[in-house]
């Protein structure tokens, strides 16, 4: 009996931190809720900032509908060779000064590890939670 509820809890246990690891799409968009007053993430519209439906795998500063309205920040970036991947997004939203000095965002970033993992969760989520 102790056997069958270790392994049950093992299982379980194995189960959390590999949905950790991803990232939970759902808790994602609550945290993204906090973003859309200049981004949408669900349609390719753009708003303030432009969308960021397919962000992940993408060159920064090219999104097409978009183009006129990066900074020269963002587009040098872009052009340097930076794409959205897990680890730049990682590093963009927990400080998008530090990671693309110049660019436009107001936003600070932010400073919760589960945030960030849950947001690029819910950018990657197709569809959308």
């Amino acid at each position: 009996m102790f056997r069958a509820a270790s392994s049950a809890s093992i299982v379980l246990l194995a189960s959390s931190i590999a949905a950790y690891a991803g990232g939970d799409p759902a808790l994602g968009k609550k945290v993204f809720n906090r973003c859309m007053a200049c981004h949408e993430a669900a349609t390719d519209r753009d708003k303030i900032g432009p969308h960021l439906k397919g962000v992940v795998g993408r060159t920064a500063g090219s999104a097409e509908s978009f183009l006129g309205h990066y900074s020269e920040a963002m587009k040098s970036a872009g052009a340097g060779g930076l794409v959205w991947d897990e680890a730049n997004l990682t590093q963009y939203l927990k400080a998008p000064r530090l990671k693309v000095p110049g660019n436009k965002m107001a936003f600070a970033g932010l400073t919760n590890d589960d945030d960030i993992a849950n947001v690029i969760a819910y950018l990657k989520a197709d569809p959308k939670p």
